[in-house]
């Protein structure tokens, strides 16, 4: 029987928040799967390093380097990967750390940007990074579980109004994962999330496998939502 191909060979996917931890992650598997990948964080150094590791590995990666709560870089994003690559089938859009702005604004102009290339396309996946924490709100997170929460409707509606078959949506909601996420908070939330990601928080290739679970079905099935917590968080 022949090997079955893998379904993220060939696709062009447009990972946010690549600079660090989640979005390095799912970058680095989504390439070494056979996928193009575009960079995109505000840190170039970091990119532009993560791009050249994936092209010495044989894969092939862009380093755009992007402040999602500006919608031009938004849309200059979409554009340097059209013209690199001709396409674009996801847009994964994770890893913010500026609240309000990056979680909310940053997710509407990723889909400003990426969504008409989807309907001229008749394809495109859009996978963002939720959290636990939008599902079981914790003392000193409620804006940041506002934000995820307001990110999972924006997704749902779009889900509602996508049922022609041409954009794919997936929420991914992960529990404590080890990455940079709380450094930018208030000092007790820092403490307290940090505690969490020491004791048992998930390695992020956790979720970077996820994402690419998301992708790899068929056309015609949509992994709407996912959760991934440590099996001892409670």
């Amino acid at each position: 029987m022949p090997e079955r191909p893998d379904p993220i060979t060939g696709k062009t996917i447009v990972v946010t928040g690549a600079s660090s931890g989640i979005g390095r992650e799912t970058a680095t598997m989504l390439a070494r799967r056979g996928a193009s990948v575009v960079l995109a964080a505000r840190r170039r150094e970091r990119i532009d390093i993560l791009a050249e590791a994936i092209a010495g590995a044989g894969g092939r990666a862009l380093a755009v380097p992007t402040d999602v709560t500006r919608i031009g870089d938004a849309q200059d994003l979409v554009d340097r990967t059209l013209a690199e690559f001709g396409r674009l089938d996801q847009l994964d859009v994770g890893g913010w750390s500026a609240m309000i702005d990056a979680n909310v604004r940053g997710l509407l102009h990723g889909l400003a940007a990426a969504l008409p290339v989807f309907r001229r396309q008749g394809h495109g996946h859009v996978i963002t990074t939720v959290s636990t924490s939008g599902i079981t709100i914790s003392p000193t997170v409620a804006v940041y579980a506002a934000t995820k929460n307001a990110a999972r409707t924006i997704m749902e509606g779009l889900r509602t109004e996508s049922t022609d078959g041409v954009v794919r949506t997936t929420e991914i909601s992960p529990g404590f994962v080890r990455t940079e996420l709380a450094d930018g908070m208030e000092p007790r939330a820092r403490e307290q999330i940090q505690a969490g990601m020491r004791e048992f928080g998930l390695a992020p290739v956790a979720v970077a496998r996820a994402v690419c679970f998301a992708i790899e079905q068929p056309d015609d099935v949509e992994i709407g939502s996912l959760t991934i917590r440590p099996t001892v968080q409670g």
